[in-house]
Parts: structure tokens; C-alpha cells; sequence
């Protein structure tokens, strides 16, 4: 981690280029830290989608998790986009999980297997 100091002293803007990434100091048209983290995303998984349902700090409602799905951020959105109508509910894409409100795991385990993912039910 670098110092407060270096965190501080970094070039935001430059009148040369413009906007800068505060990480690679490269100018913001031309940053690929975002592909590098999608990159590294993506490397991390198994090929496993995993169900799991979760309650915990929603206050007794429960909503179902999909993780581990090998796609881009945006086929991401898109998948989310038809499980989401698939079930006739809301939910939610957040760092690469696909939130959907409800117990819908046996909806959307048909529909995924559906899709070519492998499936597995994780947790309760």
C-alpha cells in the first residue's frame, strides 16, 4: 500500500491529456485498469455458477444469489436483465453477482442449465 503521501501527490488532471487514472497515471481514454480487473475476475472462477440463498441484513427477506458466472460485465447485465424477467421479480448485478429478490433457485437453476452453465446449489 503506498503512503498517504503518494496517495495525495497523484495527477488527476493534466491540460496535456486530460483526465488521468489516479492508478496507472495513464490518461482516462487510454486506462485499462477496469479490462485488468475484469481479466482477473474472470481468471478467479472454476466454470461453476453457484445458487445460494441469503437473508442475512435484509431483514428476514430473502433474495437469491447467483455467482461465478464465466461472462463479461456486460453479457453479465444482459443475463441478469433475462433471469430477472424470467422470475417476474426484481434483483440487483453488484461485483459480479446477480442478486434476484425471492427464493428462486429451482427458476433459475432450469433456466442456467438451460443456458449451458453447470450448476450447483451452495449454502442453505
Amino acid at each position: 500500500m503506498a503512503s498517504l503521501r503518494d496517495q495525495l501527490s497523484g495527477l488527476v488532471y493534466s491540460t496535456e491529456h486530460g483526465d488521468t487514472c489516479p492508478d496507472c497515471r495513464q490518461p482516462v481514454e487510454e486506462c485499462r485498469c477496469a479490462d485488468a480487473a475484469e481479466d482477473e475476475r474472470l481468471s478467479a472462477l472454476d466454470g461453476i455458477v453457484r445458487l445460494r440463498r441469503e437473508t442475512k441484513g435484509r431483514k428476514g427477506k430473502g433474495v437469491t444469489l447467483v455467482e461465478g458466472v464465466p461472462l463479461k460485465t456486460e453479457e453479465l447485465r444482459t443475463l441478469a436483465k433475462a433471469l430477472k424477467k424470467r422470475c417476474g421479480t426484481g434483483g440487483a448485478l453488484k461485483e459480479g453477482v446477480i442478486e434476484i429478490q425471492g427464493d428462486q433457485r429451482d427458476a433459475l437453476q432450469e433456466e442456467l442449465e438451460k443456458r449451458g452453465f453447470k450448476v450447483k446449489r451452495a449454502g442453505g
